[in-house]
């Protein structure tokens, strides 16, 4: 059974990912483009990973996994985070967040995600 994901990225471009994330097996159930709608889309939808963009134009995702994450308790999805920089010393901000990890876009690849939804 493929792994269900809900998208949360603002930038359309990054939001087609869907298309390397289906070919690896997955299924998109979801996209959002903003942090609000991503947290209201993971209630809705349920995914079982959450792959989300730190930089939101409302608030960022580190933000956005800590709600995702405490709103849904011991059924709280994946979430991933991911961003176009690479994550050098944010290891602090992303601690205690919920996230399961960070991948930077450039290494997007279904294995990755797997890798971190383990």
């Amino acid at each position: 059974m493929a792994h269900t994901v809900l998208i949360v990225d603002d930038h359309p471009g990054y939001r087609a990912a869907r298309t390397v994330l289906e070919a690896d097996g997955f299924d998109v159930v979801g996209e959002a483009a903003t942090g609000l709608e991503g947290v209201s889309e993971a209630a809705r939808l349920r995914p079982q990973i959450v792959l989300l963009d730190i930089g939101l134009p409302d608030i960022d995702g580190v933000e956005v996994a800590q709600r995702i994450t405490s709103a849904a308790g011991a059924d709280a999805p994946a979430v991933v985070l991911i961003s176009s920089r690479d994550g050098t010393g944010c290891d602090a901000i992303f601690a205690g967040c919920g996230a399961r990890g960070f991948i930077p876009k450039a290494e997007l690849s279904g294995d990755a995600i797997t890798a971190l939804a383990a």
